[in-house]
């Protein structure tokens, strides 16, 4: 398995400009969790996924277990995973993954999102077959060795193993897995004792797009017009 080479910066792992915005858009994967697979993290995999997003960005424990409460009550919102496909300017594909309690409204927004940023959005399957879903466990590398860890996962799933950086410029290791292994992935790095950065479920792009730098600052445009509605959770793309 070979390094993971990242596209350009603001890229295939979404980029979050408010912490409030991380903090909602984890609120609502909790709920989703919770519904799904109920309130013991222990028996619900999802839920540890998302326990383990929320400290990663420093999410209260409090905001948390309103959440679960939330998802307990009667009058919650029930939210829908909607998966939106387009095209941004310059023939750069675009998976847009939304939470949302109204699709009716997340759809006629996404569609004025696409418009104004000179995109184009698109039906269902005209984008996502350029894509692959996969699991990607980040973590710190300090008293990791890449090698044995390679080794000892591979029989858990593992696909891609390879040094990154994160938005800070820290090093770190990032581990990708088919999209029907990320839970034995999961178990895998809870039975060495590891704890990720973050777990979480991405598009990545089987094939890039190369764009100059002014074509991709057109295509980040769209991308934080997207990132900055209330009910869009994550947006990829495939810009080399």
């Amino acid at each position: 398995m070979g390094r993971i080479f990242e596209v350009r910066k603001a890229t295939m792992f979404a980029r979050w400009d408010r912490m409030a915005k991380q903090f909602t858009r984890i609120g609502k994967e909790i709920i989703i969790a919770v519904k799904a697979g109920g309130p013991d993290p222990a028996t619900n995999p999802a839920l540890r996924r998302c326990f383990q997003n929320a400290r990663s960005v420093g999410m209260p424990k409090d905001r948390v277990e309103a959440a679960i409460k939330r998802a307990q009550g009667k009058d919650t919102s029930n939210y829908e995973e909607i998966l939106y496909e387009g095209y941004a300017p310059h023939g750069v594909a675009l998976l847009v993954e939304t939470a949302t309690d109204n699709h009716v409204r997340t759809v006629a927004n996404v569609k004025s999102h696409f418009n104004k940023g000179n995109g184009a959005m698109g039906n269902t399957g005209s984008v996502s077959f350029q894509f692959k879903k996969m699991g990607v466990f980040k973590l710190k590398p300090e008293g990791l060795n890449m090698d044995d860890l390679e080794l000892e996962l591979i029989d858990h799933g593992l696909e891609e193993l390879g040094e990154s950086a994160d938005d800070n410029g820290n090093p770190i290791i990032v581990l990708r897995c088919a999209f029907v292994d990320f839970g034995n992935l999961q178990k895998g790095l809870e039975e060495k004792g590891i704890t990720p950065i973050s777990a979480e479920l991405e598009w990545i792009p089987t094939t890039t797009v190369p764009v100059t730098d002014e074509q991709a600052e057109d295509v980040s445009k769209l991308i934080e017009r997207l990132e900055q509605d209330e009910d869009v959770n994550k947006v990829f793309h495939n810009m080399g």
